[in-house]
């Protein structure tokens, strides 16, 4: 019965699992499904703690994979241990937890910040494992679970045994590393692959919008704030204002009207407040498409489109935490740093990227949003709104080699 609810790739993952294990498969697989079988074939009666994103803990998907398992969070309504599901931002509130069993949904453990000491305090008194789509780029991301593994003693330990760094860099770098045979054989050991070849075909789409290139001339080669009319005062800000210049152009605006045409059900991914505040001109605005079609609003979030259908618009950002809504058209705001992760929708094919994020995590994440064993779609649509500005063009080659964009290496490279 326990396996019943299984695919066959989760079921030989199940198999694999164990405690202090990576268990790794791509967005959509269903690993939280596998992580719920496992915990109530493995792990159970102890009490059972997931600790996922903000959203994917108010959508109340874990609790709908428990359920199937009896699994509830009062001792009254479970027939194993006490569910408990919260957020990485709540991660302290169970540093004191002894006995229980841990799953930890698209682990943010890298580097050496409080999440990583406190998820190493958990580890120490505590069952668990971790769901991720993207387990590590680099040697160091491993650091936090090789420790908890008891692999090595500390972080200290682990770099002096295999990290070499440059010798004349002003930061720390790294240049190489050693001992990499055995780094391979410890990731073996704790890394669980969930390999699924799916049904769906993704459409991705590059569409042109237009940018200023004279405004972004005077940025670039002036390093002139062309919002606060005055000189740009660091690097930093240099990028900010470039990448506002490019995506505040109104054509972006105007393709997403277009695409409407054809797509009822849009996800809207962006960057920045400036941009969101453009999307929320969708429920006032009044303009003219190429076939001439006004759009009006109509009040509560929503705005019509010529004769077509009523659009509604929700969001989900650090703003608001609104539901996809259940209306025949609608627009979904997100912004993807609050929602590129730890969430599904199938009622829609439907993707646009709006502006590009600098993080390829975030980048594969959200791409997986809509790519889930359940959806009814075959065909998925992908649609990468891109100017022909340096920046733009920059970040896309970084994320079409599965790289972060780095602002640093492409300064010094210009």
């Amino acid at each position: 019965m326990l396996r019943t609810y299984l695919y066959p790739h989760q079921q030989d993952a199940l198999t694999r699992l164990g405690n202090g294990k990576i268990l790794w498969g791509g967005v959509g697989t269903g690993k939280s499904r596998v992580a719920a079988a496992y915990y109530v074939e493995r792990e159970a009666p102890r009490d059972v703690y997931v600790i996922t994103t903000a959203k994917k803990r108010d959508s109340l998907d874990w609790e709908e994979e428990f359920v199937k398992y009896g699994v509830g969070k009062t001792p009254e309504a479970t027939t194993h241990g006490v569910l408990t599901v919260d957020s990485w931002h709540n991660l302290g509130k169970y540093r004191d937890v002894r006995g229980a069993f841990f799953i930890f949904d698209e682990q943010r453990l890298v580097g050496s910040g409080d999440w990583v000491s406190k998820f190493l305090k958990i580890a120490q008194s505590n069952h668990w494992i971790l769901l991720s789509a993207t387990p590590g780029d680099t040697w160091m991301d491993y650091i936090p679970v090789f420790v908890a593994n008891g692999f090595y003693k500390n972080r200290t330990e682990f770099k002096r045994d295999h990290v070499v760094y440059h010798t004349f860099s002003k930061f720390s770098k790294v240049a190489r590393y050693t001992g990499v045979t055995r780094l391979v054989k410890l990731r073996n050991q704790i890394l669980v692959e969930m390999a699924y070849l799916k049904n769906t075909i993704h459409h991705s789409e590059i569409v042109e919008v237009e940018y200023d290139k004279e405004l972004f001339d005077k940025v670039v080669k002036r390093k002139w704030h062309v919002y606060s009319n005055r000189p740009l005062k660091n690097v930093p800000e240099l990028f900010l204002v470039m990448r506002k210049v490019v995506n505040s152009h109104a054509s972006r605006l105007r393709t997403l009207m277009e695409l409407l045409d054809t797509h009822k059900r849009v996800i809207v991914f962006y960057n920045f407040d400036y941009e969101l505040d453009l999307l929320r001109t969708l429920t006032s605005l009044v303009t003219m498409s190429n076939e001439s079609l006004e759009i009006s609003q109509t009040g509560n979030g929503k705005f019509s489109k010529g004769s077509s259908s009523v659009f509604e618009v929700a969001e989900w950002n650090g703003h608001k935490h609104e539901a996809i809504p259940k209306s025949d058209s609608w627009i979904y705001l997100v912004q993807y740093s609050a929602g590129a992760e730890g969430w599904n929708c199938t009622t829609t094919n439907t993707m646009v990227f709006y502006s590009l994020p600098y993080s390829y995590k975030q980048w594969h994440q959200a791409h997986g949003r809509i790519d889930r064993l359940n959806t009814p779609f075959i065909d998925l649509y992908y649609y990468t709104f891109l100017t022909n500005s340096d920046i733009d063009r920059a970040i896309k080659r970084a994320l079409d080699l599965k790289r972060s964009f780095n602002e640093s290496a492409y300064y010094r490279a210009r």
